[in-house]
């Protein structure tokens, strides 16, 4: 009993050992892990590829820096070894939808799309919700100026993954470039909602404010139009009882916006915050949001009863006229200061149980 007690008393200690000189490499990998995507960052990439060599030498079995290999390798355009390292990771058991989605694009710049979609559909499979890879299968439909196709999969992966942004950013310019722009303009508005200070949001400010200069008319001064659809049908059956008839978004959108343009004889960022704002007051005092919930008008609220829908409404259409935004701002900065701070506290909340998808009507 002496002897085996002593015994397992060693093995412990071995054990100990172990697993302490395993941690510590673990972290020193870590260490060396951080500084490598700092590097990365700063496009120091043969610097970056050396400590991450390094750090998978002391903890084989992480997926991230295989993982950070090949994306440092595709930073370099050196799209084959990228390839490399993520097919070897392939049967991993912490694979994600991120290594797919960078081997598809790897195989894409090889010029093998083919195996690139492949790839990302191999991908789906596994991840049926991730939302990166409806967007690079939509990328390649755009690749083949196939619209419709991108579309299904942009507003498939804004159904499934609703926090993920940049399907809102593609879907919004392709409705805002089509009949339909009144989708392109709540997906826009979403997209620069989730991210809100990039190049793309600079993009979406002036495509929401350039359509709505395009499609609100003024045909006199006591007589206008807007036309933000042309896809508008009501199914009625014959046996439909009235309660079961469900009005179309498009004609409870577009005769609000109408109906919220009294004394408006052009447009700008004055004039579309008087718009904007008086049509939330006008979907809500209809009850529109029973029938026709939207998390974003819904926002809008909240954003009206703070007293920020000024601030905002120019924030959001700032770079369709910046010398307006400009003068506003100058007339306003305590205005903006307050709702910038309100902003930030109370962002828009998507998830799977607060989003918005067109065909929920």
């Amino acid at each position: 009993m002496i002897r085996i007690f002593k015994l397992i008393i060693v093995l412990f200690l071995a054990a100990g050992h172990s697993i302490y000189a395993q941690s510590t490499q673990q972290e020193t990998a870590l260490k060396m892990g951080r500084e490598a995507i700092r590097l990365m960052d700063k496009g120091q990439f043969d610097e970056s590829i050396k400590l991450l060599e390094e750090a998978q030498q002391l903890d084989p079995e992480n997926i991230n820096y295989p993982y950070e290999l090949a994306y440092a390798y595709y930073s370099k355009k050196d799209y084959q070894k990228s390839r490399k390292y993520l097919e070897r990771i392939l049967k991993h058991k912490d694979i994600n939808p991120m290594v797919y989605q960078l081997l598809g694009n790897s195989y894409d710049h090889l010029g093998k799309s083919d195996k690139a979609i492949a790839t990302y559909e191999a991908g789906l499979k596994l991840f049926p919700d991730a939302g990166n890879l409806y967007l690079e299968m939509g990328v390649m439909q755009i690749g083949k100026k196939d619209y419709h196709k991108a579309l299904a999969y942009y507003e498939k992966g804004i159904d499934v993954d609703p926090s993920f942004p940049s399907n809102y950013y593609w879907a919004a310019k392709i409705y805002c470039n089509s009949t339909e722009e009144i989708w392109g303009m709540i997906y826009g508005e979403l997209f620069m909602n989730m991210e809100r200070n990039s190049k793309r949001t600079v993009e979406i400010s002036k495509l929401l404010y350039d359509t709505y200069k395009s499609e609100i008319h003024f045909k006199s001064d006591t007589s206008w139009s807007v036309s933000f659809s042309q896809n508008i049908s009501l199914a009625i059956g014959e046996d439909m009882e009235p309660k079961d008839i469900k009005i179309p978004f498009q004609l409870v959108y577009e005769p609000i916006l109408v109906l919220s343009m009294v004394q408006v004889k052009t447009i700008d960022i004055h004039t579309l915050n008087t718009i904007r704002s008086a049509f939330v007051d006008n979907y809500f005092s209809n009850e529109n949001d029973k029938t026709h919930p939207n998390i974003l008008f819904s926002y809008q609220k909240k954003i009206k009863d703070a007293g920020h829908m000024e601030a905002y409404n120019y924030w959001l259409l700032m770079k369709g006229d910046e010398a307006e935004f400009d003068q506003w701002y100058k007339a306003n900065r305590d205005k903006w200061d307050r709702f910038a701070d309100w902003f930030t506290d109370n962002q828009l909340i998507i998830d799977s149980n607060h989003k918005f998808h067109r065909k929920q009507y």
